[in-house]
């Protein structure tokens, strides 16, 4: 694409994006090069969450929208009229549903006389899932793009009067560009599981000390005993009565976790015709009914699971539907990882390792992004040593964590 001025704009809906624009800059076809840009896009996977499909569902069925504390305003950089670059973006006014915590930054400076609402949240709604946040065209200028978006976002904060703009779930690159435009640096940890061309789930298994792989093969057995059956549907084998009955499990516990789930019935319609296949619902029966189920995405190298829930409890149930099977899929279609949601440290036990996850800040008040600096040096410090640590407790014989 011929160089030319570059354009920006905030837009209040994905629909006011066309999807072929908008996936042509989130998921674009594997570049010509092998050299990596700033932002380490060499190879781009396909990820199902940056998708115009997704943030549609979320959009149109009412669960990220103005009402709910989620104003889009996605920023959309342009080349002649062409969109070149895109950051999905909300102007907030709370901080929930983003997994990365700021409350306590938002009650000091509101402390000190200041409004920390409204904030520019440059993520995917209520989905603590690393992939890229600056999503670029291919065939353009990537780092002239990549710098216009961050100043982009930096001007957009200043014109939404908005205290501050927060780049979660970034990938490292990314993480480390925005810093040298003025974000500051957090970190904290997920567990990732990671697939070394395993053939089975049993090969699997062979890599884990005696003690982890026995108590594993337990929870299994154990998961099942009562006459459950698991079931993973993908494509057109989720049927709306499998939508109907994991919106009640997801409800159910929602409510219990959060007093107010975050996504509306409509929602796993929408994914369900127009993502169907990038879409995996693991659900228990017993007794000729659905009792408890989780939903996973499905990504070129990743399976990406997001929320369970069930209406029966079972020893083990939420292990062998979340993590186990998780396994088992990933396995079985050749994917590298399984980055198992947030939180967690019982995930260790079961074979998934700490990753370091990655968000940006633009606070603009002086004194509070000084303070806050000053915390999160701090904080990537406390990250590094308790991986560290973590990683020590890894369920693994000796060297077989590592790849051959």
């Amino acid at each position: 694409m011929a160089s030319s001025e570059i354009t920006l704009e905030a837009v209040p809906s994905v629909s006011d994006i066309a999807a072929e624009d908008w996936d042509a800059c989130a998921n674009p076809p594997v570049l010509s090069t092998v050299a990596a840009d700033s932002c380490g896009n060499s190879r781009p996977a396909y990820n199902p969450f940056i998708s115009h499909a997704f943030f549609s569902a979320l959009e149109a069925s009412g669960s990220a929208t103005t009402r709910t504390g989620w104003a889009p305003r996605h920023l959309i950089a342009k080349i002649g009229g062409t969109v070149a670059g895109i950051v999905p973006c909300y102007l907030k006014s709370h901080s929930q549903g983003e997994y990365v915590f700021d409350r306590g930054w938002a009650d000091a400076y509101e402390r000190a006389g200041g409004r920390y609402y409204p904030k520019l949240q440059a993520s995917v709604p209520f989905t603590p899932a690393t992939g890229r946040r600056l999503l670029i065209r291919g065939g353009v200028d990537h780092d002239q793009i990549a710098t216009a978006l961050a100043s982009g976002l930096v001007a957009l904060c200043g014109i939404s009067k908005a205290s501050s703009a927060h780049v979660t779930f970034a990938r490292e690159a990314e993480w480390r560009f925005l810093a040298r435009h003025g974000f500051l640096q957090r970190t904290d940890q997920q567990f990732h599981w990671h697939n070394h061309g395993f053939g089975s789930f049993d090969d699997f298994l062979a890599t884990l000390n005696s003690r982890h792989r026995k108590a594993i093969k337990r929870e299994r057995r154990e998961a099942v005993a009562a006459g459950i059956t698991i079931h993973s549907l993908t494509g057109s084998d989720i049927t709306e009565d499998a939508w109907d009955a994991f919106f009640a499990f997801y409800m159910e516990t929602g409510s219990r976790k959060w007093g107010r789930p975050y996504l509306t019935r409509s929602f796993f319609s929408l994914v369900g015709e127009t993502m169907a296949d990038d879409a995996l619902l693991v659900m228990a029966r017993r007794n000729n009914r659905w009792i408890a189920g989780a939903i996973n995405f499905i990504g070129s190298d990743t399976l990406f699971g997001r929320n369970w829930g069930a209406i029966e409890h079972h020893p083990f149930l939420h292990f062998e539907v979340c993590y186990y099977q998780a396994i088992d899929f990933a396995i079985k279609r050749g994917l590298k990882t399984v980055e198992a949601g947030a939180q967690g440290e019982h995930k260790i036990a079961r074979g998934y390792l700490p990753q370091t996850t990655y968000s940006a800040h633009y606070i603009a008040d002086s004194d509070l992004r000084r303070a806050i600096s000053d915390y999160l040096k701090r904080e990537r410090a406390y990250v590094v040593e308790a991986g560290r640590e973590l990683s020590e407790a890894a369920p693994f014989r000796k060297g077989a964590d590592e790849a051959p």
